[in-house]
């Protein structure tokens, strides 16, 4: 009996070496190695610049009024949190799964008393039968031969090394979203005071013609224009008074604190916000292969093929072994005197012989690995275009911000010379009208223009991976 054990324990370890998880082979990126080149991209894609992933976040984001609200929301940010705790739980779980390749140690204590009637005791007589037993040992400890244990450890693991590189994306995300609300609400400052201006201007105007229409010289038609263009800095006076404050209620939601961020932490406008830190894309798209994101596909893929390996194990025998030591006693006093020792040696071999399900499970392993395939390349290849977005963005904002602001200082010009011909009287007020809306046009164009350059640098920093530490 001993040689046909150990024969068939010999036996499962030489088949064991066909149950293994299958080779683990980068898929391919699908994506060009390069950087787009073109009229939109600036020569050498900002290669002289430090790498972003390499670039601290306090170093990009020089502004210290914009730094405080970002350390504010690494600290108090609830969907940070929330993926701080799926990291915690992760582990854990990866913890469970690989606790279940060592046996765990039982202590059971056990006591009965049954009545055996006279008709079935082996005496003719009735009696009660009495039993006390300890015992310390394994129970059903299930052997790795063929590595289903194993296989479930690295996918618990690769899940976990994933849900690390899912916190870090949201780090990253987090950063970026701060700046970018920071950003938006100095330029809608910026478009609340431009405004205001406007308003005060064409309210002095409009006070002007009703004078000079009082005495006869001027015109009611040319006072109700006066009066619509004031009609229209006020409407966007209140739409820019309240864009500042869901501005600032969603820089509050990000912040994750119980008071309002104060005037301290808040831009006046764009100007009063410091120049972002100068990055650069890199000679090859392959630093795109350390983004979490992408980091975080591939760990699910892993973990999608370490799968294969624990429904390729399930097809195989499953051997699992009891074991105690104790003592035993039909009286309870005797229990720990000599010669009352138990052992108990108990191996058992579960052999599945024909389950359809196990089948289908292989089969689902192997779709579920082919999906996370797909998943993986498909973050290479959105990774690929928002940097060959945002670095297009980069090649032209600079030529588009310098025509915008000649735009400005031509229609500053234009309404200056409308104005004092109005005044002398050479032309109407239709004229000084034209003028001055081309001119509150173009001033809001370019604070918009500059706030595209801003906030495209804060989504190249992201898109390269900037933020992750």
């Amino acid at each position: 009996m001993n040689r046909i054990l150990l024969i068939l324990l010999c036996s499962l370890t030489l088949f064991s070496g066909c149950a293994v998880i299958p080779p683990y082979t980068p898929p391919e990126t699908l994506v060009p190695d390069a950087w787009p080149t073109g009229p939109a991209y600036r020569d050498g894609s900002l290669t002289d610049e430090p790498v972003a992933a390499d670039l601290p976040w306090p170093e990009f984001y020089t502004d210290a009024r914009l730094r405080a609200v970002i350390e504010t929301a690494l600290a108090n940010n609830r969907d940070l949190r929330l993926a701080a705790l799926n990291v915690a739980r992760a582990q854990a779980i990866y913890g469970i799964q690989r606790s279940a390749l060592y046996p765990a140690l039982d202590a059971t204590a056990n006591g009965s008393k049954k009545r055996i009637p006279a008709d079935i005791s082996s005496s003719g007589e009735s009696y009660t039968a009495k039993q006390y037993d300890v015992n310390l040992g394994i129970l059903s400890w299930e052997i790795d031969f063929f590595g289903r244990i194993r296989s479930l450890k690295e996918q618990a693991l690769q899940s976990y090394l994933a849900t690390e590189e899912a916190r870090r994306s949201a780090r990253i995300l987090l950063i970026a979203s701060v700046a970018r609300a920071y950003l938006t609400l100095a330029a809608d400052q910026e478009n609340l005071r431009l405004a205001q201006t406007t308003f005060e201007n064409q309210k002095s105007a409009h006070d002007l013609i009703k004078r000079r229409q009082e005495v006869g010289l001027g015109s009611e038609l040319d006072l109700n224009r006066a009066r619509t263009q004031v009609d229209i800095a006020r409407v966007d006076i209140a739409r820019y008074t309240r864009l500042v404050a869901q501005d600032r209620n969603a820089l509050n939601l990000l912040a994750g604190t119980l008071q309002p961020l104060t005037e301290a932490h808040l831009p006046a406008d764009l100007a009063s916000v410091a120049p972002l830190g100068g990055i650069g894309a890199g000679l090859s798209s392959m630093v795109l292969l350390n983004r979490p994101d992408i980091l975080q596909a591939e760990r699910m893929l892993k973990a999608a093929n370490a799968n294969i390996g624990a429904a390729r194990a399930a097809l195989f025998p499953r051997i699992s072994l009891t074991t105690t030591i104790g003592t035993a006693s039909a009286d309870l006093h005797n229990l720990f005197t000599a010669g009352q020792d138990t052992w108990l040696f108990a191996p058992q071999v579960s052999m599945p012989i024909f389950d359809a399900r196990l089948w289908a499970a292989l089969d689902a392993t192997k779709a579920e690995r082919e999906i996370a395939i797909t998943q993986y390349q498909k973050a290479i290849q959105t990774a690929f275009r928002e940097v060959a977005d945002a670095l297009a963005v980069e090649g032209t904002v600079d030529q588009q911000l310098s025509a915008q602001k000649a735009l400005v200082r031509s229609a500053a010009e234009t309404y200056r010379l409308s104005d004092a011909r109005y005044t002398k009287g050479i032309d109407s007020y239709l004229g000084v009208l034209d003028a001055q809306r081309s001119l509150y046009t173009a001033q809001q164009a370019l604070v918009a223009m500059n706030l595209v350059k801003l906030t495209n640098q804060v989504q190249l920093y992201a898109a390269l991976g900037g933020g992750a530490r």
